[in-house]
Order: C-alpha cells, then structure tokens, then sequence
C-alpha cells in the first residue's frame, strides 16, 4: 500500500465525519489525482475486510460493511431510532434514483402531499437541499446524503440496485420511467 493510501485510511479511521476530496488533498499534500488512485488502493485493499470506503460525490467516509453491521450493533448497543414507514422510504427512493428532484416531483410519482414525510428524511439526514429549481419560486431540489449510504449500506449512488420494471414494461431498459405512475 502506497504511503499516500495509508495516509489516508489513517486519517478516514479517526474521523468522526465523512471528508472531502480537498480535504484529503491537503492533508496528504497531495494532487487529485494522487487521491483518488490512492482511495482505489485503499477500496481494494479493503475487499474482503470488515470495513469499506463510502464516497458520496466528493465525500468520503471509512465504514463498517452492511453484512457486519448486527455484529457491530449487538457490541455497541446504540441506541435505538424509530424504523421509517412505508411512505419515507417511497420518498427515499424516489429522491434515490430521480435526484435532484423537487417535491413537486415526489407528489407526482407518490400522489400524496409530502411534505411531513420529507421533513422527516430531513431530520435524520437521509436527504437534504441540493439546490434550487429554475420554476417558479425556485423550489428545493432534494438528494440524498451520505447518512443515506450508511443507512442502505452502499458504497456509493452507483451501488444502488436497478429499479425493477413494470410487468407490461419487461423489454424496456430499467431507468427513472419505471418509477413513475402509468400514463
């Protein structure tokens, strides 16, 4: 493993929050380029072990891998949050594989207000404000987080699963279509 790899899996163990790619470049002095060749060795070197590199756009989080995480919850024993409903992971996955996505968006695919149920992705940091629509009003376009990628144990947005297709839609490519209503 390269000094720069090391470096940086050293510094993502004792951070207690996803970084960003600057901030590794700093702290390794170190171009881009030398980063993120240096987080593909660490990913690598990482395969098979009880920890994984998350990257969420340009942040970057060392995390135990979903398949450990009973083990590691029963020896921590942390405490214990409320399960989402029905409803927030619709939203969830809606925002998932849509974002950025207005709320406007969200109301169209799920056909119910939204906003309690947005409020509460919120709150737990699930999704947060990427932007501002172009519309009228400039209304908030949402995304997912790296809380989210914890949450749904995946590696990145690339790691999340195709959605699956309407039964009437079976050779057509999966892809955002198929999580809208039927016209």
């Amino acid at each position: 493993m390269s000094e720069v790899s090391a470096a940086i899996e050293a510094i993502l163990f004792s951070s207690n929050r996803p970084l960003k790619l600057r901030e590794l470049q700093q702290a390794t002095d170190s171009d881009r380029t030398a980063v993120e060749q240096a987080l593909e060795e660490l990913r690598q070197a990482l395969e098979g072990r009880g920890v994984m590199v998350m990257r969420h756009h340009d942040e970057i989080h060392l995390a135990t891998r979903p398949e450990l995480a009973g083990a590691v919850r029963r020896a921590l024993r942390p405490e214990v949050s409320g399960k989402l409903s029905p409803a927030a992971y619709e939203t969830l996955a809606i925002v998932a594989f849509q974002q950025p996505v207005p709320r406007s968006r969200i109301e169209d695919v799920r056909g119910v207000n939204c906003d309690s149920v947005l409020t509460n992705l919120e709150l737990r940091d699930l999704i947060v404000e990427v932007g501002r629509g172009s519309g009228p009003g400039q209304p908030k376009l949402y995304g997912t987080t790296m809380r989210f990628l914890q949450v749904m144990g995946l590696e990145s947005l690339d790691h999340l699963p195709r959605p699956r297709l309407d039964r009437d839609d079976t050779d057509q490519p999966a892809g955002p279509r198929s999580l809208t209503k039927n016209a």
